[in-house]
């Protein structure tokens, strides 16, 4: 059974400036010589290790709303820059938008079950992309949207 991971998105206030940001370290990680790979490092390894590489998403909360996710290619031991031991979940670039969920800060990352995850955003032929998120939220919080 497939399990999602949840974790926020910190210093990051849209999912553009996530996609920037992701872009441009896969640029200087090939501009470097290195693997051009997407690896976020946490401090934890997922005990439900199998249950994520099935399939399994990072849902990232970004400015209190899970907004997007990342297929999660691997989960594997790695070590921070000071030398201190930590999982590096690798990512897989392409993200994918989410109807939005409202979510509270936390610590670290949780589990999220698929049944739980949110749905992916139904953007037909990306008519709603222009549209700006502070207005999107306020649609959201009037109820007259649900993405």
């Amino acid at each position: 059974m497939t399990v999602h991971l949840l974790k926020l998105c910190v210093g990051v206030e849209t999912v553009e400036d996530l996609r920037d940001w992701q872009s441009e370290r896969l640029k200087t990680l090939a501009q470097a010589g290195k693997t051009a790979e997407l690896c976020h490092r946490t401090r934890q390894m997922p005990r439900r290790r199998p249950e994520i590489l099935d399939g399994g998403s990072l849902y990232w909360v970004v400015k209190g709303f899970v907004l997007v996710r990342q297929r999660i290619v691997d989960l594997r031991a790695d070590t921070k820059d000071d030398g201190t031991p930590c999982c590096g979940i690798v990512l897989d670039p392409e993200l994918f938008g989410t109807r939005s969920r409202k979510r509270r800060a936390f610590q670290g990352w949780r589990y999220l079950a698929a049944a739980d995850a949110p749905r992916d955003a139904d953007m037909q032929d990306g008519a709603h992309d222009d549209m700006p998120h502070a207005m999107r939220e306020d649609l959201r919080e009037l109820r007259l949207i649900d993405w």
